[in-house]
């Protein structure tokens, strides 16, 4: 692959090495991640046995939805490494040892060690935590929030499978994403697949592997609610009701990534979180500020839009107080189609 740049051919580099993919996302983690992420690089800083007997390359912190904070374990592979000889085990260490509890407690007493010991980190957690008690906000934030991001330099055709396969731990908690790098002289160019910020819909896949969408599925509206709180439980109990009492035809259709809302075709999908549920409404982000307004709306980015198949926002609901504006937000996308068609 080649890309231009004023004038300037970039070429495709190859990385050879683990250590070279590994520097490049520690060194640009803020740009890989955002500015209002935190990475802590844990080779140098934890013992090599730590993770039965791995390490992963970092620890990272998103706070970009500050009431929201995610956990993530960084793990940073080359694709041209056997995934059922190194990449599965390595990754299902984690698995095991983020489901024991007194390994995780270990973790988030470890991670506190770290920050408390170095002064540029504290200052960094201090931006984002205010006068909150930096111990109890790791340990809230790493119970709350439990992933995997796995950095890779091309697609392993392994994974969809494997995802398919292990869909509580490979399904729910890893999210992948393609890193690429080209050059121009000393010039550097990346490609991340997808964005960061995007991450949490597009979830362990490559955005342009959309799958196609089938009324019956292997997948569960329980093994969406697994794990969430009972708070969230209640507004996603009481959101279908409300939306099949104004009309029972719809179809609540459990995929992999996400409960769908079908007429004829998909309206919406809901994302269920541990403390929210997020859902993507298939009309103008115009449109859907218009109608909404007492819960944020998100704007999805032009690739993301892409794997939803067209225009579209998303719609954080933490409380039930106001859903009949999301009723409304849905009967003018009923409309919208029933026009159309």
């Amino acid at each position: 692959m080649v890309l231009f740049n004023q004038n300037q051919k970039y070429y495709e580099y190859l990385y050879l090495k683990e250590e070279d993919i590994e520097s490049d996302v520690i060194k640009n983690a803020q740009l890989f991640f955002g500015t209002q992420s935190i990475f802590v690089e844990s080779k140098k800083k934890i013992d090599s046995k730590f993770i039965g007997a791995t390490v992963p390359d970092g620890f990272l912190f998103d706070f970009s939805e500050p009431d929201n904070p995610e956990f993530y374990i960084v793990e940073v592979e080359l694709s041209s490494h056997d995934f059922y000889k190194h990449i599965f085990p390595q990754v299902t260490k984690f698995f095991a040892f983020i489901k024991n509890q007194q390994s995780q407690s270990e973790l988030i007493e470890k991670l506190f060690s770290l920050v408390s010991s170095d002064n540029s980190l504290k200052k960094e957690f201090k931006k984002y935590l205010g006068e909150k008690e930096i111990y109890k906000s790791i340990k809230d934030i790493i119970e709350s929030s439990q992933n995997i991001l796995l950095v890779i330099d091309e697609e392993k055709d392994e994974l969809p499978e494997i995802i398919d396969t292990y869909t509580d731990t490979w399904g729910k908690m890893v999210k992948l994403i393609i890193l690429k790098k080209f050059y121009s002289n000393k010039d550097y160019l990346y490609s991340l697949n997808p964005d960061f910020r995007d991450i949490q819909f597009a979830d362990a896949d490559s955005i342009k592997r959309v799958e196609k969408e089938e009324v019956t599925s292997n997948y569960t509206e329980e093994y969406h609610l697994d794990g969430v709180s009972d708070k969230t439980n209640k507004i996603y109990s009481n959101l279908k009701s409300k939306i099949l009492k104004f009309d029972s035809n719809l179809l609540f259709n459990p995929q992999r990534y996400y409960v769908s809302i079908r007429s004829d075709r998909n309206i919406a999908f809901i994302k269920v979180r541990k403390k929210k549920i997020r859902i993507i409404i298939m009309l103008p982000e115009e449109k859907v500020k218009e109608i909404i307004e007492n819960y944020p709306v998100v704007s999805l980015s032009a690739p993301v839009q892409k794997f939803y198949n067209g225009p579209s926002c998303a719609i954080d609901i933490e409380e039930e107080k106001y859903l009949d504006e999301i009723i409304t937000v849905l009967k003018e996308k009923l409309n919208k189609e029933r026009v159309v068609t």
